[in-house]
């Protein structure tokens, strides 16, 4: 009475296994069994699940065994079925005439079941009607109805067997969560970093051994919001209003500020936290680090400090420059003309070394600190007219440092103090445009004087073209080119772009 090859017992066996037969709980199939042994007027009906070496019954009406033998069942037969099994009168047939069940209690006389299959194909057992008097059949409606029970017995089976197969997901997902959280918590208790990590809304749940062993704070007591006391008072604000716009935005978090170390004193931290998104985008959960920066804070200060005593000092030296250039022209009145141009160079490094120097907080720093209009409106200041503006700057700014502020300060001085003395700044209705464009990898400067007395070439090239052609070439890597036009002189500039700056050669 086998249903088939051993490959397919394996099969059933491990399907079976998937349906957690052995919890109970199957209220709906009684009350199936009873409405079939109503439908077909029956005083047994059974929903049978054969298996290896029994068939048991999952719901029964009129019959009080559980289970019986797999050699007994009339279930192992009707499975294999494509249609509802019927044996009209088991005492007349081969097959069961002498089977305990039909020489003995209950006496089957006439059988009837519909196949129970799984959604693989696989036959489980039967839905079945006995009677303990022989019949010739069903009527077409008992049939109809059979069958109709028997797929609502596999629609309460197969979502036994879906909530079971979630229940092990979820273990499953569960065991890889928390084999990720031991794996995540060794590798944080290992760094030397301070790392902590909060749920999506910010709420801080875990904090590694390194946090504790800094701050000295008891487990569990910076949880929640409890970790804005471990600030400075005078940070607190400032954090909180960076995490809280990192909450808003979703955007990183990036904040320095003094933490409260064991033994009592604050020291300088970056605090940094990145957000972990799901597949639709969403925050799911933060984490984030505190590095102790307090060395490297207090080692800039003191750079700063020097810093700014040396180029206070340096801007000093330029001042004493020019005062013995002064004296030195008043003892030799020969040589004043040469010494004011050589005074007002000097000056005009002073400006640029002043307008790149590190300013403290009595530093008379500008909004355009670092861009070339800057140090421009600085050279040119002694010669604009309080009543109309007659050096138009237009066009795009480009950042400048140390490296190119020298020989830019010494290039528009030199154009600035030419132009005040032969071209267009020589009178009052004259005027130069500067426009600057960036293009291919350079900055293009044209330098255009307009309404001035009409030029023409110097005869010979003095020291002042010979010092603007140094700067552009030499020193920053560009070429000139002049054109002595009866409107004006105009001077064409090629900078490359990376010559004007560190963070410009970066982006260059």
């Amino acid at each position: 009475m086998a249903d088939g090859g051993g490959g397919l017992e394996t099969d059933r066996a491990a399907l079976l296994a998937g349906y957690d037969l052995d919890a109970g709980g199957f209220i709906a199939l009684d009350q199936i069994t009873d409405f079939a042994a109503a439908l077909c007027a029956s005083p047994i009906a059974l929903v049978s699940i054969v298996e290896d070496q029994r068939q048991r019954f999952l719901a029964r009406t009129g019959l009080d065994a559980e289970e019986t033998p797999r050699d007994l069942s009339f279930c192992a037969h009707a499975m294999l079925d494509d249609a509802i099994f019927v044996v009209p009168d088991a005492t007349r047939d081969a097959r069961f005439q002498d089977n305990a069940l039909v020489t003995g209690p209950p006496f089957i006389r006439f059988y009837a079941g519909a196949p129970l299959v799984g959604r693989e194909g696989v036959p489980l057992g039967a839905l079945c009607v006995i009677d303990d008097q022989p019949r010739q059949d069903l009527t077409p409606l008992q049939r109809q109805g059979l069958a109709l029970l028997a797929r609502h017995v596999m629609v309460e089976l197969e979502g036994r067997r879906r909530d079971q197969d979630v229940i092990a997901r979820q273990i499953k997902d569960a065991e890889v969560v928390a084999q990720s959280d031991r794996l995540f918590r060794t590798l944080a208790d290992t760094m030397p970093q301070m790392v902590w990590s909060t749920l999506a809304d910010g709420y801080h749940d875990y904090y590694n051994a390194r946090w504790y062993e800094y701050t000295g704070v008891p487990d569990g007591s910076t949880d929640g919001d409890g970790w804005n006391g471990m600030f400075h008072v005078d940070d607190r604000e400032r954090a909180w209003a960076c995490w809280r716009h990192s909450l808003e935005t979703g955007e990183p978090y990036d904040v320095e500020y003094r933490l409260r170390h064991r033994s009592g004193e604050y020291r300088w931290t970056l605090g940094r936290a990145l957000p972990i998104l799901d597949a639709e985008g969403r925050v799911t959960r933060w984490i984030g680090t505190c590095t102790e920066i307090h060395e490297q804070k207090l080692m800039l200060e003191e750079r700063e400090i020097i810093a700014h005593e040396l180029s206070h000092r340096i801007k000093n030296i330029f001042s004493v420059i020019s005062g013995l250039i002064g004296l030195s022209a008043r003892a030799h009145p020969q040589i004043s003309d040469v010494a004011d141009d050589l005074r007002d160079r000097i000056m005009a490094l002073g400006r640029a070394h002043d307008f790149v120097r590190p300013h403290g907080n009595d530093g008379g720093a500008t909004a355009l600190e670092g861009g070339l209009r800057g140090i421009l409106d600085q050279i040119f200041a002694p010669y604009q007219d309080p009543a109309r503006t007659r050096i138009i700057f237009s066009g795009e700014d480009p950042a400048i440092d140390d490296r190119s502020a020298t020989p830019l300060a010494l290039l528009f001085h030199e154009l600035a103090t030419n132009a005040a003395k032969y071209g267009a700044l020589s009178v009052p209705e004259g005027r130069v445009d500067i426009v600057v464009e960036r293009q291919d990898g350079d900055v293009h400067i044209i330098w255009r004087e307009k309404g001035g007395p009409s030029v023409t070439p110097a005869s010979a090239e003095g020291f002042g073209s010979r010092l603007m052609q140094l700067s552009v070439e030499r020193q920053l890597g560009g070429d000139m080119v002049r054109d002595w036009r009866p409107e004006g002189l105009t001077i064409r500039l090629r900078i490359p772009f990376h010559s004007m700056s560190r963070a410009a050669a970066g982006k260059a």
